[in-house]
């Protein structure tokens, strides 16, 4: 009876390490899809405030229009 305990007890922390080399897996899944969405984004901010950029919108509910503009850091370029 104390075997059958022993054995129960070590499947148990087998199946517990099991279970965490799994979430560890996850976890370094998941922080490599961040650091590319990270990557993404800040090559796409690069290239935005490298270039002016003009944004129209109308209101939706007094009907004007309004425009926001955003001065690049470089000349364009034709």
């Amino acid at each position: 009876m104390a075997q059958k305990r022993g054995t129960e007890v070590k499947e148990g922390v087998q199946e517990e390490e099991l279970r965490l080399e799994q979430i560890k897996r996850r976890l370094d899944n998941l922080d490599q899809r961040l650091d590319a969405i990270d990557t993404i984004v800040t090559a796409v901010a690069d290239r935005v405030t490298k270039r002016p950029l003009s944004v129209t919108i109308t209101c939706p509910n007094c009907g004007r229009i309004i425009e926001i503009a955003v001065v690049g850091s470089e000349k364009p370029v034709r």
